[in-house]
């Protein structure tokens, strides 16, 4: 069960990851190598340092101000390690560390165990989750942007072994994906897309389902998003032994939300529902109980409230006449 705190967490953003792009002076992206380099924000130029992270610390000593760059290399252009059992010694004291140029340096070796050693850092799981989150709310950008490419990695290594400690990333990723700062909105957004991926939806939806409801728009509709991206990976029999009647009832709920996004994720869940329910009419219980019922109309109807259901098949007939007009 998620903590109350976690849930208080999602209901309002921080007024610092509210602050757009615009207004951070110096703020610019570039790419290098395949890599892309990023400039801190000017609060957080404040060590005396020009540092460049990818596997080495460059140290200009005597500035000021420094301009100090962090590289975020993509997972295919992660190296491995060469001492993996110093990493994995050092890996929690520096995740734990006050230099942030550690925390990162640590992020990515999380990363890297992730990507090439797998096992060796499986047991680790249960003490560097709650690390990885602190570290994605962390106010630097460098240091969040960088554990939320940590969570798409261990996401793409662990898939069904983090069900149990999924809440609290899954808490942050979906701020992290609602703020206004693009370069790590977009981050959150293509981890959220990996976890949807890389876990198993029968354990997934009952994870993201509670933030349908959430006060914060903007987390209803990325939450929207990923419920709709995960429930086709079901197939069929996981349609069926999740309940079709479930899913359309959830769909039909977002229908009316505030933000578009979370109606558009609605609208395509639904035609995804159509499509399996009269193509197999047997996933409905309704159907073995009251053969009557058994056209996607009288199905939606006799499973919604009259509007809900008036407002789905709205959605879904238009799509049926779209189709054939178009053909």
């Amino acid at each position: 069960m998620m903590s109350e705190n976690a849930l208080r967490d999602l209901n309002t953003l921080p007024m610092s990851e509210r602050k757009n792009d615009s207004s951070s002076k110096g703020n610019f992206t570039k790419t290098c190598n395949g890599h892309t380099i990023e400039n801190v924000d000017e609060p957080e130029k404040k060590s005396a340092a020009s540092v460049c992270i990818n596997g080495s610390e460059v140290v200009n000593a005597g500035v000021e101000v420094a301009n100090t760059e962090v590289e975020y290399i993509e997972s295919e252009n992660l190296s491995d390690l060469e001492d993996v059992d110093t990493c994995i010694e050092e890996l929690l004291p520096g995740l734990e560390s006050k230099d942030w140029v550690r925390v990162v340096e640590s992020l990515n070796n999380v990363r890297r165990l992730s990507i090439f050693h797998r096992e060796a850092m499986h047991s680790m799981l249960g003490d560097l989750i709650p690390l990885v989150v602190k570290s994605l709310k962390n106010p630097r950008s460098a240091v969040c942007k960088t554990a939320i490419m940590t969570s798409a990695d261990i996401f793409s290594a662990y898939n069904d072994d983090l069900v149990e400690i999924l809440d609290p990333l899954l808490v942050q990723l979906l701020l992290k994906s609602s703020q206004d700062k693009r370069f790590v909105s977009e981050a959150a957004e293509r981890a959220l897309e990996t976890l949807t991926t890389s876990v198993f939806p029968m354990s997934l939806l009952p994870k993201l389902q509670p933030y349908l409801k959430n006060r914060n728009p903007r987390i209803r509709a990325k939450a929207s998003t990923c419920f709709c991206r995960s429930v086709p990976r079901l197939g069929v029999e996981g349609i069926h032994e999740y309940g079709i009647d479930k899913l359309i009832q959830v769909a039909a709920s977002q229908l009316s939300d505030q933000l578009p996004e979370s109606r558009e994720a609605a609208r395509t869940l639904l035609l995804e529902l159509q499509t399996v329910y009269e193509k197999y009419p047997g996933l409905s219980t309704t159907v073995s109980e009251q053969p009557e019922i058994s056209s996607w109309e009288n199905f939606c109807q006799s499973k919604l409230s009259p509007l809900s259901a008036q407002a789905v098949l709205r959605v879904t007939n238009v799509a049926r006449e779209g189709l054939v007009i178009g053909s």
